[in-house]
């Protein structure tokens, strides 16, 4: 029998399902990782941008030429820009200063001082004018009356150069149209005076007109005047502070494009030795050395122009005011020397007028006019010892606080010599006339033979004048130096930039 072999019949066992995937669900806020969802496609879009950029600008020798190229124009044509703006700044900053600034603060003084010396010789007129021309000083007579004429003249001349000054300004406008009106009435009641004056007997209406009109002057006009004076040299002032704000922010501007220039060039440099085993190339050294040039010629043009401006404003200008209007004061003290002896009810007002203007001058304090001349002296023997040691206040310690220029100490110390000598002569006419020597008085205030009052006034004004002179040339030689580093170092900046980069980099188009 035979037996057939046959498969085993036990039972075959279960394949085990594959295990399902747990579904991850991503934290809040975080993409989600899956294909397809939004998250996951920006990434690749990114990524895809990235390599395309990286393709384009990076990955191979000519893309990585023209971005360092690119970036080379770029910082350059910046350069070339900012110069351009700073140096167009620069040249307007300086016909701000020099044809509106300065002139219309100078005008303001000019007619303040011109206004004062107007009604000093008013008053002159009417001292050496006698009665009706009977016992007249001949020789200081025809003085006033030429003195007179001229500062007239003037204060015309300076109200027409504010009122154009002023226009824009309203505060200014009507300031000017206040002292045009108030100047009309003033000479209307000095015509009067001098007119009353001409006829015997009428020097009591004329003293009466004169006082209105010199009240005028001092509660209205002179006011007026100075406030010009301080709003004018207020804007040349604010106007400065911004250009000088200016200058050292583009001067920053200009240090850090430069910087960036340089870099991204001796990156350049660096990149063609080590990739074309070039060790220089001598177009991209010509290229930095101009850029180089370019930026030191920008750096100067800035901080000359700044350290220009200062010195016009600062240590010019500053002086010129301070001078200007000891000037402007030191002729309205010399009129209350001539109200003095004209008015002998008022005595004690301009007496003590007087003795305010000298303090406004050369500042001691509690000093009276008594003891004033002893006091300079000490103070100014001081002084001169030690220049350090300044125990005086006033518009000439403003001056001496600023002494900067060769031969400018000098002209300030004969300036305050001078004026001590014509204090000294105010005490002799004040003697003179409590001896009841009237007349010998009025001969040494209004005299102008040498050793008189009036020859030692206007050798004070001569040496105020001398340093004055000083100032304001060494004011238009910061003006002229400025000019001439615009016109002289910004198109060559700029002609460097504009002809050293370009050719040099046409080899990377």
């Amino acid at each position: 029998m035979t037996i057939t072999a046959g498969t085993s019949r036990r039972p075959r066992p279960e394949v085990a399902a594959p295990p399902q995937e747990k579904a991850v669900v991503p934290p809040a806020g975080a993409p989600d990782p899956r294909p397809g969802a939004p998250g996951s496609r920006l990434r690749h879009r990114t990524v895809a941008a990235r390599a395309a950029l990286h393709s384009r600008y990076w990955a191979h020798v000519p893309a990585r030429l023209r971005l360092l190229r690119a970036a080379t124009l770029l910082l350059a044509a910046a350069l070339i820009v900012l110069l351009t703006l700073a140096g167009l700044a620069a040249s307007g900053t300086w016909n701000t200063v020099t044809g509106r600034d300065a002139p219309r603060t100078t005008s303001a003084a000019d007619l303040e001082l011109a206004l004062n010396d107007m009604d000093a010789q008013v008053a002159n007129l009417l001292l050496a004018n006698g009665d009706a021309g009977r016992g007249r000083l001949q020789t200081p007579y025809e003085k006033a009356v030429g003195f007179y004429g001229d500062a007239r003249d003037g204060i015309g001349h300076d109200l027409r150069t504010l009122a154009v000054a002023a226009q824009g300004d309203r505060a200014d406008e009507k300031t000017v149209e206040s002292l045009t009106d108030s100047f009309a009435e003033y000479q209307e009641l000095v015509g009067r005076s001098l007119e009353n004056d001409d006829r015997t007997g009428g020097k009591t209406s004329a003293l009466a007109d004169y006082r209105r009109a010199t009240d005028l002057l001092q509660r209205q006009l002179l006011p007026e005047a100075r406030d010009l004076v301080n709003s004018n040299n207020t804007v040349f002032n604010s106007e400065y502070t911004a250009a000088g704000s200016a200058l050292s922010a583009q001067l920053v501007a200009v240090v850090a494009l430069g910087v960036l220039l340089l870099a991204v060039l001796g990156l350049l440099q660096w990149y063609l030795s080590r990739r074309f085993q070039r060790t220089l190339n001598t177009g991209m050294l010509a290229a930095t050395a101009c850029a180089l040039l370019a930026v030191l010629l920008g750096t100067q043009l800035l901080s000359a122009t700044a350290e220009n401006l200062r010195g016009a404003r600062r240590d010019a200008f500053d002086s010129v005011v301070a001078l200007s209007r000891a000037r402007a004061i030191a002729y309205d003290a010399n009129a209350d020397e001539s109200r003095y002896l004209l008015d002998p009810q008022r005595r004690d007002r301009y007496a003590g007028s007087f003795l305010a203007k000298s303090q406004e001058l050369y500042g001691l304090q509690g000093a009276t006019l008594s003891t004033y001349d002893a006091r300079l002296a000490a103070t100014w023997q001081a002084y001169r010892t030690d220049h350090h040691d300044l125990r005086f206040t006033g518009e000439f310690r403003r001056e001496l606080d600023n002494i900067t220029f060769g031969g400018e100490r000098v002209a300030a110390e004969r300036t305050v010599e001078t004026y001590a000598v014509y204090q000294r002569d105010d005490r002799r006419i004040r003697a003179l006339l409590a001896a009841g020597k009237q007349r010998e008085a009025v001969e040494f205030c209004m005299g102008w033979e040498p050793g008189t009052s009036n020859a030692h006034f206007e050798a004070w004004m001569d040496a105020l004048d001398k340093v004055t002179a000083i100032n304001e040339r060494h004011f238009d030689g910061f003006a002229g130096a400025g000019r001439s580093d615009v016109t002289g170092l910004l198109p060559w900046a700029l002609g460097a930039l504009l002809a050293a980069l370009r050719p040099r980099f046409a080899e990377f188009r």
